[in-house]
C-alpha cells in the first residue's frame, strides 16, 4: 500500500472516532458505518485486509494493551467461565455453526462449512473491550468478556488450521487435530513464561527512556514471532507476558510507567481505529468477489448464518454459567451468585472484528489438487455480513438491553469507599517512613521543608475522603478537587513566564524546556489524580 492512502486512512479514522467520544454511538459501531459508506464513495482506494499483516502486525500490540488493562487476579477468580468461553465455546461454534451452514448453504462442502465455523467462532478481543468500556458493564462480567476475548483468537485459529487442512485435502484426523490444539495452547503458554522473566528484568534495569519505549513497543511483537516459530500460539504468548508484565508493573519505574502508558494508548486508539474503518470498507471487495452467487442469495444465507451464531452462543452460554453451578457445590461457594440477566448480557455480547476477517482472507485460492477453494468467495462473504451483523445490531442494542435489564452498574460510592482506606493505610506506612528518615541524622532536612512533606501526605490522605463529602454548592466541586484546579492554573500561570522569558532572550530554549517539564510532571500527577 502507498504512503498516502495508508496515512489517510489512519487520519480519517482517528477523527472519526475522536467525532464519536461526542456521541452516544461506540467508535466501533461509527467506524464500520463510514467504512462501509467510503467503500462505494469513488475514489476512495481500495483497503485490502492482508492477514499477514493483521495476524503478526495489528494483533498483537491490540492484544498486549487488552491483556496489560486486564486484572490477572480477576481473572483467576474467573477461570473457569472464561475457559468455558473462550475454548468450549469456539469450539462447540465451530462444530455447530460449521454443521448447519452446511445444512442449509447448497453445495458448500462439509469441510469449508467447518472453516467458515472457526473462522466466526471467536469474539473479538477489540471490540469487547471497546463495547464494554464505554458501555461501563459490571465488572466481572466485563473481566469474564475480556478474558475469553483475550485467549479464544488461540482456540479459533488452531481449530480454523485442522478443519482447512481437510478442507484443501492436506489430511487431518481428530488425534492430529488434538494434537496441533495441544501444541499450539501449551506451546504458546510456555513460551509467555519462558519470556516473561527475562523481558521484566530487563525492564526494570534500563534507565534510558527511549531504550525504554523501543523495548515495550517490540515485546508484543517478540512474543508473538518466537511462538509462531515453533508452531505455538502467538496470541497465547502475547496474553501470557503482558498480563505478567501488567502484575508486576509496581515494580517499574515510575517516569517508565507514565511513557509506556502514554505511548500504547497513542497505539492503542490509532490501530483500533484503523481496524473498525477497515472492516466497512471490505464490503465493495466482498461484494464484488461473490462470483456465482447472487448478492440477493447470499444475503439470505448471511442471515441465516448470522442468527445461527447468536442463537449458539445463548446455547452454549446458558448451560455453562449454571451447570457448574448446580453440579458442583465448589463453584458455588467460589464463585458470586448470579441470575439469567448476566448470561443475556454475556451472549449478547459476542461481538465479532478483524480477526475472523483476516482469518477468512487467509484462506487459500486453490486447494492441494490444484481446484479452486469450494465457496470461498461466499465464506468470505459470510464471514464479513456476520463481522457486521454483530457489531452493527448487538453493538448498537447492548446499551438499550443493559438498561432495560437493570443491572447494577458499578458502585461509585463503594470504590470511593475502598480507594479512601486504601490511601489511609498508606499515608499511615508512609508517615512512620518518613518519621524514621527524619530520625537518621543524614536525613536532616529544615522544618519547613519537613512539614512540606508531611502537609503532602495529609492532602493525599484527606484527597479521597473529601470526594465523599460535601461539594461547593456553586461549581460543584469537593475541596480536593478546587485544590488540583487551583494547582493547574498556577502551573499554567508559570509556564506563561518561562515562555516570556524565553522570549525576551532571559533564558535559552534548553533551559525553558527543562523548567517546562518539571512543570509538565506535576500537571501529569494532578491530571492522574483527577483519573
Amino acid at each position: 500500500m502507498e504512503a498516502l492512502p495508508l496515512v489517510g486512512l489512519i487520519a480519517v479514522s482517528a477523527a472519526v472516532a475522536g467525532a464519536a467520544r461526542r456521541t452516544p454511538v461506540p467508535a466501533p459501531l461509527l467506524l464500520v458505518t463510514v467504512g462501509l459508506i467510503a467503500s462505494y464513495v469513488p475514489g476512495v482506494p481500495e483497503y485490502h485486509l492482508d492477514p499477514h499483516i493483521v495476524l503478526p502486525l495489528i494483533l498483537p500490540p491490540l492484544l498486549h494493551t487488552a491483556a496489560l488493562d486486564s486484572s490477572y487476579l480477576d481473572l483467576r477468580a474467573n477461570i473457569r467461565p472464561v475457559a468455558l468461553l473462550s475454548v468450549g465455546y469456539v469450539l462447540f461454534a465451530t462444530v455447530v455453526v460449521g454443521y448447519l451452514a452446511y445444512v442449509f448453504v447448497p453445495d458448500l462442502p462439509l469441510t469449508a462449512a467447518l472453516v467458515l465455523g472457526a473462522v466466526v467462532a471467536p469474539p473479538d478481543a477489540v471490540a469487547a473491550t471497546a463495547i464494554a468500556r464505554k458501555l461501563g458493564l459490571p465488572h466481572r462480567i466485563t473481566t469474564i468478556l475480556q478474558g475469553e476475548s483475550l485467549v479464544n483468537d488461540a482456540t479459533a485459529i488452531t481449530a480454523y488450521k485442522v478443519a482447512l487442512a481437510a478442507a484443501i485435502g492436506a489430511g487431518a484426523s481428530w488425534a492430529s487435530g488434538f494434537g496441533e490444539f495441544l501444541l499450539a495452547s501449551v506451546g504458546g503458554i510456555v513460551v509467555g513464561l519462558v519470556l516473561m522473566l527475562p523481558i521484566h528484568w530487563l525492564r526494570t534495569r534500563l534507565t534510558e527512556p527511549l531504550l525504554q519505549n523501543t523495548l515495550s513497543l517490540l515485546i508484543p511483537f517478540i512474543a508473538y514471532a518466537a511462538a509462531e516459530e515453533v508452531h505455538a500460539s502467538g496470541v497465547l504468548a502475547v496474553v501470557v507476558v503482558a498480563l505478567w508484565l501488567g502484575h508486576h508493573s509496581s515494580q517499574v519505574d515510575f517516569a517508565t510507567r507514565l511513557q509506556e502508558e502514554a505511548v500504547w494508548k497513542m497505539v492503542s486508539f490509532v490501530l483500533e481505529s484503523a481496524v473498525f474503518a477497515l472492516i466497512g470498507l471490505q464490503l465493495a471487495i466482498v461484494v464484488e468477489d461473490l462470483g456465482p452467487y447472487g448478492v440477493g442469495e447470499a444475503l439470505w444465507y448471511a442471515v441465516a448464518v448470522f442468527v445461527t451464531v447468536v442463537v449458539v452462543r445463548f446455547v452454549w452460554v446458558y448451560p455453562a454459567t449454571f451447570l457448574p453451578r448446580r453440579l458442583s457445590r465448589r463453584v458455588r461457594e467460589r464463585e458470586p451468585d448470579t441470575n439469567w440477566t448476566a448470561p443475556v448480557i454475556v451472549g449478547w455480547a459476542g461481538m465479532r472484528g478483524v480477526v475472523s476477517l483476516a482469518i477468512a482472507f487467509s484462506i487459500p485460492l486453490v486447494m492441494e489438487d490444484g481446484e479452486p477453494f469450494p465457496a470461498r468467495s461466499l465464506v468470505l462473504f459470510l464471514t464479513f455480513t456476520t463481522v457486521i451483523g454483530t457489531l452493527v445490531v448487538q453493538g448498537l442494542t447492548l446499551p438499550p438491553l443493559i438498561r432495560l435489564l437493570k443491572l447494577p452498574g458499578r458502585d461509585v460510592y463503594a470504590e470511593t469507599l475502598a480507594e479512601a482506606q486504601a490511601q489511609s493505610e498508606a499515608s499511615a506506612a508512609a508517615e512512620r517512613r518518613l518519621d524514621e528518615l527524619l530520625a537518621d541524622e543524614r536525613n536532616t532536612l529544615p522544618q519547613p521543608l519537613a512539614d512540606r512533606l508531611r502537609t503532602v501526605l495529609e492532602r493525599r490522605r484527606n484527597a479521597v475522603w473529601e470526594r465523599l463529602g460535601a461539594v461547593n454548592e456553586i461549581t460543584g466541586e469537593s475541596a480536593d478537587d478546587i485544590y488540583r484546579r487551583l494547582a493547574r492554573e498556577m502551573i499554567a500561570a508559570e509556564r506563561d513566564v518561562f515562555v516570556s522569558l524565553r522570549d525576551q532572550r532571559r533564558i535559552d530554549d534548553e533551559m525553558m524546556r527543562t523548567l517546562l517539564r518539571r512543570l509538565d510532571l506535576e500537571e501529569a500527577a494532578a491530571y492522574r489524580e483527577d483519573g
